[in-house]
This record gives C-alpha cells, structure tokens and sequence, in this order.
C-alpha cells in the first residue's frame, strides 16, 4: 500500500512544521512550562489562524475536511517540535463531536472548535478497569444524564469548555459531554511527565448531555490510540534528527561520534523503528478512515509499536548524547520526558499487546 502524502496532505505537513519549527523553540517551551496553564496560548492562535485546529473537521462546519489524516500530519509535526499544545485530545474530542454527535451538537460545538475559540478534552482513563470498560455511570435523569465517578489524568483541562467523558449506562457504554465548571464537578490537577498539566475529574450527579451510544466507545479509543501515535512518531523522528546532528558534530579521539560503529547500529535501531511506527500508523489510519473491519486491530498495532518503539527510541537518544542527554535543561531530556509520558497514555504498549491478543482469539474463534 502507498502511504506517500497527497498534494493537500503535503501542503499541510509543510505549513505545521514551519509554523512549529518557527515557534516551538526550546526557549518557548521552557517559558511555557513555568507559566500556569502549561500550554502555549499563542502558538494554539497561531495554528488556529493558519487553520490547523480545523483541518479534519467537516467543511460545512469550518473545517477543512481532511479527516483523521489530516490531524494525524500536523500531530507528527507538533511531536517532531515537542510543542506544547493540547492538539491530540482536543482533535480527538472534535472529531468524536462531528463523527457521533446530533445535528444540534454539531452545529453548536464545531465552529469554535475549528477555529480555536473552543475547546474540550478527553475523560478517558480511570484508576481501575480498562478504558474501554468504564466504571464512571450515566444515568437517566428525566430527558438527560448525571455522572458519578471518577476519571484520571484527563490531558490538559485548563481552559476547557467542556469534557468529553466515557461512562457507562443501563444500555452499554456512551460518551457524554460535561460542563468542567457545572454543579457535582470537581477538579484536582497536577503536573505530569511532560510538565503539562492533568486532572483528576471527580463528577457527583453532574449533568451531562449524550453524545454517543455504545457504538461510540470503541471508534473513539481507536482514534485517540492513533492519534497518541501520530504525536509518538514525530517525537521519535525529532529526538533522531537531534541525535544525527550532535553525532555529526561532537569530537572524540579526533574522529566525529558518528563514524564510531556502535553509535551507527544504535541510531541505525531508531530509524528502523519509527519507519515501522510510521507503517502501522498510517495502515490504522487508512482502515480506521475507510470504516475497515481490520481497524481495531490495526489501531492496536500501531499502539504497540508508537508505545514500545517510541519509548526505546528516546532511551536510546538519550543513551547516545552521553552525559549530556540527562541534563534536564537540554532539548533531548524533552523528547525522552514526552516518549516516556506518551508510551503510558490511554495504556501502555502491553496492555495494548493484551487487546490485540484478546482480539485476535474472538477473531479466530468467530472464523
């Protein structure tokens, strides 16, 4: 299969990476994460402005209509930068309003949500249970909902205009949409990883309104786990290009670090991995875009690789810089805090292993 960008796919790579490669500097970065939302507000205006917020969302609603591949191209760019914005939660919360939400929802939430004057995040991940088996309850309050329960590290919820929650019902999973500021919501938020920060979302009785049924859940992990994907491949290749550069330059016994062998196979390792991260990620997106039945799977898979390959790249980076890769001040540490931050996210790379497996014997046993 030909996974090679189009015309538009391109014209869209190219715009994100000179618009972060212009912003997204390690001296930006530093000022933000010392600032108290941890996110870049101008940057977030500027990928706004040039449209990037908008670019999988349905043309009728401001978007540019590119779908999953086009929030996929500008999530590597943001990874490949280490740019702090919230891009993969909140795309993933839009594309989740445009793909399973009523016409109501939709014509009231996807216009700010293309142009950036709104935006939500994702209510995902619990203490206990799987993300696919909620514990967090719906339940039927006359024409709508209350939650109860509680969510864990819900990715950047300050500023929010809403929360896209995953609960469970009398009649199967559901995604539910809350206020972050409505009555029986509670918040506790904490730095993670990346020095982003994260909430744990208590909910007591909070009113909520539905926005998709049981057949909701799953297409929505499965876009999430890609688009964590899309965010682990392009730290994977920017930690590379840095490692290639300070190879390149960096000196010992007269002889540049890059010409000695064991330097070669270790960097040579990386590229073999993000090519197969960037294989399995573009398969799942081709499925999950052509409503394929192998898309779970195939979302599954590039989990795997995105979540194991991603993390033993920037160990491996970080390895190659030698003492200077675990100075927290120099730009590598980033990556390798992201690829560590990123490979845990929505689940681990065996817990995804475990999902495959499970789906794989119901596959077999059904044949």
């Amino acid at each position: 299969m030909d996974f090679h960008l189009d015309e538009d796919l391109t014209a869209v790579r190219d715009l994100a990476r000179e618009i972060l490669t212009d912003r997204a500097t390690p001296d930006r970065a530093r000022e933000v994460e010392r600032s108290g939302t941890r996110t870049d507000a101008r940057l977030w205006t500027d990928l706004a402005r040039a449209g990037l917020l908008g670019i999988g969302l349905p043309e009728k609603h401001d978007g540019a209509g590119l779908g999953l591949a086009g929030l996929v191209v500008v999530l590597v760019e943001q990874g490949r930068r280490v740019a702090p914005v919230p891009l993969w939660s909140a795309g993933v919360a839009a594309a989740a309003v445009a793909e399973h939400g009523s016409d109501d929802q939709r014509g009231r939430l996807l216009p700010g949500l293309a142009d950036g004057s709104a935006r939500l995040t994702l209510a995902l991940e619990e203490y206990a249970g799987e993300p696919d088996a909620p514990e967090c309850a719906a339940r039927p309050d006359g024409a709508g909902w209350t939650l109860h329960g509680v969510k864990a590290v819900v990715p950047t919820p300050t500023g929010v205009d809403g929360v896209l929650v995953s609960a469970a019902t009398p009649d199967g999973t559901g995604l539910f949409l809350v206020d972050p500021a409505a009555p029986g919501v509670a918040w506790q938020t904490s730095a993670v990883t990346t020095h982003d920060l994260a909430g744990e979302l208590r909910l007591d009785g909070a009113v909520a309104e539905r926005v998709g049924g049981p057949e909701s859940l799953a297409p929505v992990l499965a876009t999430a786990a890609v688009a964590v994907a899309a965010v682990q491949l392009g730290v994977a290749r920017g930690a590379i290009e840095i490692a290639a550069a300070y190879v390149s330059a960096r000196e010992q016994f007269g002889r540049p670090l890059g010409t000695f062998q064991a330097l070669q196979h270790q960097l040579a390792d990386c590229w073999i991995d993000a090519e197969a991260m960037e294989v399995t990620l573009w398969q799942a997106v081709s499925d999950l875009a052509d409503g394929s039945p192998a898309a779970p799977r195939s979302a599954l898979v590039a989990k795997w690789w995105c979540g194991q390959a991603g993390l033993d790249v920037v160990h491996r980076v970080q390895h190659v810089h030698g003492g200077i890769g675990v100075d927290v001040d120099y730009p590598v540490h980033r990556y390798f805090l992201w690829g560590k931050q990123l490979s845990s996210t929505l689940g681990g790379a065996g817990a995804a292993l475990a999902d495959l497996g499970d789906l794989l014997a119901v596959t077999e046993v059904r044949s």
